[in-house]
């Protein structure tokens, strides 16, 4: 494996930790932190040439379709635990506090950055490089794609936030199964940009009573 991945599969999860303690702080917003930061190291995972798109026999094309679909699935699930959930004070208020970003900035803007730039940069990065290093340490063990979803909590645990980190936990596990399936981060990529904008054009946020 090349060195600058094996750096990167350092660096960014740590850039990611660092980047919710400058927006935990308010030093810097939500948009422009993940915003600039995720596709810099999308970006950058795409160079060290280790990120692959599938190894599926089917093609790539089966497995856009297939996280296409699990994004719907994925927000449907979101939807029905928060009509469950979702009033749940820390939850309700850690949810509203999420969402008052959205109001500054327009639907589409908020669409291009968090669906179209964070998205892909979180995948490519996390399901991507990330993977694939604890791969070249750990060989095939089981305990390779634990470790990723493992590192994928802690970084967004520092956003303090209780619905990124239970982002982190579901749609991590959805995401990482899908590069783990299909053996690349096309469909975890789908997957994710699918779900990103369904959550942001239509917030599952609980109507108060």
């Amino acid at each position: 494996m090349p060195a600058a991945a094996v750096v990167l599969a350092i660096v960014g999860p740590l850039a990611v930790a660092g980047a919710w303690l400058l927006i935990r702080s308010g030093r810097v917003s939500l948009w422009i932190a993940n915003g600039v930061l995720m596709p810099l190291l999308g970006a950058a995972s795409l160079l060290t040439g280790v990120v692959e798109a599938s190894r599926l026999q089917a093609g790539v094309g089966w497995a856009v379709f297939l996280g296409l679909t699990a994004g719907a699935g994925l927000y449907a699930a979101t939807a029905a635990f928060m009509a469950i959930a979702g009033r749940w004070p820390p939850l309700a208020r850690h949810t509203e506090s999420l969402y008052e970003n959205r109001r500054d900035v327009s639907l589409s803007l908020a669409l291009v950055v968090s669906a179209l730039l964070v998205a892909p940069g979180e995948e490519l990065l996390w399901r991507g490089v990330v993977l694939e290093a604890l791969r070249e340490a750990l060989g095939s063990s089981a305990l390779v794609p634990a470790l990723g979803w493992l590192a994928y909590i802690a970084a967004n645990a520092v956003s303090g936030s209780v619905p990124i980190v239970l982002g982190a936990v579901v749609g991590g596990v959805v995401w990482t199964a899908l590069a783990v399936m299909t053996g690349g981060v096309v469909a975890a990529v789908a997957c994710h940009v699918v779900w990103t904008a369904l959550m942001v054009a239509f917030p599952p946020v609980p109507k108060a009573r």
